[in-house]
């Protein structure tokens, strides 16, 4: 038994060893625990300190809606005023503060992000506005997605003040109209063909719709020359709104067009104004008329006596909308709303959601100013050879024939919406619709002195205030002669031979092809036969 109990019991040299197993064991253990927790504490430390220090942003609290800074919207004291705004220009007063001319917009736009875009969108206009307009237009525009602007300007739009700050923005292309580029499109090709035809020799509305559509001709040009992917028409008192989609965005809207899609309608909506005192019709303006092609038939013609109020047709100007068309051989425009190829019918869709706001007549003052850009007689026979639809004709003739408190009375009985019970059983029947996005970006871009700075740089940019005045004065008058309406009779004469030559050898190609679409007004109750 002795012999058996010995031999179970452990030596004293085996115990040891155990012992001291068991003992580098847990001092390994215990060390190792150490260096992790002191490494942790090390990266919290190092995390900490970034972000006190700011050197750390983290991209949902940046853009929070809790956090009061916008994109493009630098972070100043609170105890900056207003009062200090620079009054150095009145485009900045009128624009927004004046901040510094360096702003970081919209990922970094300024550094040329563009090139990130997919797919790559641009805008064509041709426009006498001012920079009160053409700014938020542009910048409302790249917030949705569009990376270039070819902009065809003249009158107040060519002036050297507002065509260098319009110059001065990336992928902002500026096309005066010279003598050179009348030169140019009298020698393209929609002038020598017949499907624009009927609209020349015609003034006011008709000079303006071939001019369009000559200005977008060389538009594609441009935009396959830039590798842009689509192509859109708009004046400016027009924005693309993108619903529909997860994201307000145009670049989504458009990524999801089946790629044998070759056009894609916007239906237009038309702005319903409530005051007669409207000064920024993007920030003011919040109730929209919908369009025919986005109500049910029987509330359309349900309501149309009273959504009409009176006028010639359910909406003031034009009814079908406007287009974009993806940039590909043998595009051409056809008419200011709609583009069309010369190798085939284009396979197009029309959105079910997504539209085009026009601001129609939204200030008082657009009365005189159609007036002032038309020398027709305000007769209701000669008005039908400047004007295309009815109610352009017959605003054109009460602002040439009545008192200013014969065009108030007149504009608001027209145009502004003031029966608040009326509103409300449209807004229900789903005639009238709310849309205030636009309103919140371009309000916000205009808080944050994106428009201002933009002012800013372009003035500090030139050599000097007295030679930028200079070139104010000298510009003014080398382009006195050449900023005006071009006239189609006159460019149609010089190239009458060749026109006559070439139709001569296309004609087979050309009897193919639709005449060009002009601004078309919605359904009516007798298009329809429906009893009035």
């Amino acid at each position: 038994m002795a012999g058996q109990h010995s031999a179970l019991r452990p030596t004293s040299s085996s115990s040891s060893v155990s012992t001291f197993s068991l003992s580098s064991s847990q001092s390994f253990a215990s060390r190792l625990l150490l260096l992790l927790t002191v490494l942790s504490l090390t990266l919290a430390c190092f995390a900490f300190i970034l972000q006190w220090r700011g050197g750390l942003n983290d991209p949902i609290t940046r853009w929070s809606l809790d956090h009061h800074e916008f994109p493009g919207m630098a972070v100043f004291g609170s105890g900056a005023s207003h009062s200090s705004r620079s009054v150095g220009s009145d485009c900045v007063d009128l624009l927004g503060q004046s901040r510094s001319p360096t702003f970081p917009y919209f990922r970094d736009w300024k550094f040329g992000y563009e090139s990130d875009l997919n797919p790559k969108i641009c805008i064509t206009t041709s426009t006498s506005a001012g920079l009160e307009q053409t700014l938020p237009w542009i910048f409302y525009h790249k917030v949705i997605g569009v990376s270039t602007f070819f902009l065809f300007v003249e009158g107040k739009a060519a002036s050297a003040n507002v065509s260098k700050v319009l110059e001065s923005i990336p992928g902002v292309k500026v096309i005066y109209r010279t003598r050179e580029l009348e030169e140019q499109q009298a020698k393209s090709r929609i002038w020598n063909e017949t499907w624009l035809a009927s609209f020349f020799y015609k003034p006011c509305n008709y000079e303006l719709f071939v001019k369009q559509s000559l200005n977008m001709e060389m538009a594609i040009v441009m935009a396959r020359g830039a590798g842009m992917d689509w192509i859109i028409h708009l004046d400016t008192d027009e924005l693309i709104h993108p619903v529909g989609t997860q994201e307000y965005s145009l670049r989504q809207l458009l990524s999801d067009v089946p790629g044998n899609v070759d056009m894609v309608i916007f239906p237009n909506y038309e702005s319903s104004v409530e005051r007669d005192d409207i000064k920024e019709p993007f920030t003011e303006v919040s109730m929209f008329k919908k369009n025919y092609d986005h109500l049910p038939k029987d509330v359309y013609f349900g309501n149309y006596k009273e959504a009409t109020r009176g006028n010639p047709n359910y909406f003031l100007t034009y009814g079908n909308g406007k287009s974009a068309a993806r940039i590909q051989d043998h595009l051409r425009p056809n008419g200011a709303h709609r583009w069309h190829n010369y190798m085939k019918t284009p396979n197009e869709i029309k959105l079910d959601e997504a539209a085009v706001l026009h601001y129609t007549y939204p200030k008082f003052s657009d009365l005189t100013s159609r007036r002032d850009r038309c020398g027709c007689k305000p007769t209701k026979e000669d008005v039908k050879r400047c004007f295309m639809l009815e109610f352009d004709r017959s605003a054109f003739i009460i602002a040439s024939t009545a008192t200013e408190e014969e065009m108030l009375r007149w504009y608001r009985e027209r145009i502004v919406w003031t029966d608040k019970e009326l509103n409300l059983k449209l807004l229900r029947k789903g005639i009238l619709t709310r849309i205030y996005s636009p309103t919140v970006i371009i309000q916000g871009l205009r808080e944050s002195g994106i428009f201002s700075s933009v002012i800013t740089s372009a003035m500090q940019t030139s050599e000097s205030k007295d030679n930028f005045l200079k070139s104010v004065e000298s510009s003014n008058s080398s382009r006195a002669t050449t900023s005006g309406v071009v006239s189609s009779r006159k460019i149609v004469n010089s190239r009458e031979s060749q026109a006559t030559a070439r139709r001569a050898l296309e004609t087979k190609e050309v009897a193919s092809h639709p005449s060009a679409i002009p601004p078309l007004s919605p359904p009516g109750l007798h298009d329809f036969n429906i009893d009035t």
